[in-house]
């Protein structure tokens, strides 16, 4: 996606928490992070570096790579309550954050072929305490 393109997807965005990564500054609680508000772009003469959003059902991620910005979505609505942990953030007075490990069976040749399940990707799934 254009740097507009990505700015009018956040834009629209609904019951998403999460938080915006600008390339000019710190991420701001009041600013960057949406707990129970809707995602606002506010670029302040940078550019959205990374983003990451959830609504329970979908993990969103979103980076900037040279001149454009990829979109990853992640299913997250099966995924079980041992399957999240929860990560003390740097940021005074802010929830923890909760990410998602996602796994899926594949077979494995170091275990005679059999199906196992395989850490895939870790992805953002919230704020703890909502």
């Amino acid at each position: 996606m254009t740097r507009e393109e990505i700015k009018d997807y956040i834009d629209k965005l609904e019951d998403y928490q999460g938080y915006i990564q600008y390339s000019n500054r710190p991420i701001s609680k009041k600013d960057d992070i949406f707990i129970e508000d809707t995602p606002k772009v506010d670029e302040k003469n940078g550019f959205i570096y990374e983003a990451h959003f959830c609504n329970k059902q979908e993990s969103i991620m979103i980076r900037q790579i040279n001149d454009s910005w990829i979109v990853s979505k992640t299913d997250i609505s099966n995924i079980f309550q041992n399957d999240l942990q929860s990560y003390i953030s740097d940021i005074t007075d802010l929830p923890k954050i909760k990410m998602a490990q996602i796994w899926e069976e594949e077979a494995d040749e170091f275990c005679d072929g059999m199906m196992v399940k395989k850490l895939k990707r870790v992805v953002f799934a919230g704020f703890e305490n909502e």
